[in-house]
């Protein structure tokens, strides 16, 4: 779910393509090598092979590819091993879309400098080490969410599934039927569904259908 939720995030970015996704380290390392593809978003936490050691095997064997972590590690250590073995950013999990998009703007900006031909001034390399002419996306995507707005244990990516899936429907959901599209517990959905009718993303219908108890369904509400 991750995976696919992180190809979407990518591929909503005009300009890039996921070409291949990996398991796990050691078969990333054998897809880089037969895709050979630009960039690579990479996991510290992977099975079979980790993060770190995919990294350092990618350049051990010269491949020609960049490389940015998202990842939940966060410890110093992890982070400066990476860094010193050529990431060229890292992105901490939970995580909104725009910082997606902020790194792959910057990465899009980063390859076109470096294709020119010639050679480079001071500030022209500044630009290339601290992108310091990245401000923002120069086509900006509609936000998902701050991750720092949300309340304790809901996180950016998982709203913004659940809402996209609201998106798509011209009728209520139950919390079950979002849990299910998503592939959260209802009681998660339920509670994301709850934050969301709080802050008015999405409307409350009741239903009182068949025997038993009334069900909450829950609709978007769509912009005005």
């Amino acid at each position: 779910m991750v995976q696919e939720i992180n190809t979407q995030f990518i591929e909503r970015v005009p300009g890039f393509q996921v070409v291949g996704v990996a398991a796990n380290g050691a078969e990333g390392v054998k897809l880089v090598a037969e895709l050979i593809p630009d960039l690579v978003m990479m996991d510290v936490f992977m099975p079979v092979q980790d993060g770190i050691k995919a990294l350092v095997e990618l350049r051990v064997r010269d491949q020609a590819v960049d490389v940015i972590v998202i990842t939940a590690a966060k410890d110093k250590p992890t982070i400066q091993s990476m860094l010193r073995n050529g990431a060229m950013d890292y992105i901490i999990k939970p995580f909104a879309f725009e910082r997606i998009q902020q790194s792959l703007e910057s990465y899009r900006q980063y390859r076109q400098q470096i294709a020119l031909d010639g050679t480079a001034s001071q500030e022209e390399v500044d630009q290339l080490l601290f992108r310091k002419s990245i401000e923002k996306p120069s086509k900006p995507v509609e936000p998902v969410r701050e991750t720092e707005a949300l309340p304790k244990g809901l996180h950016a990516v998982t709203l913004d599934q659940i809402e996209r899936h609201l998106e798509k429907e011209n009728k209520s959901l139950s919390a079950e039927e979002v849990a299910e599209r998503v592939g959260i517990a209802r009681v998660t959905a339920r509670r994301y569904l709850d934050y969301l009718e709080k802050v008015g993303k999405v409307r409350l219908d009741v239903s009182y259908g068949g025997i038993g108890r009334p069900t909450n369904r829950y609709m978007r509400v769509l912009k005005k």
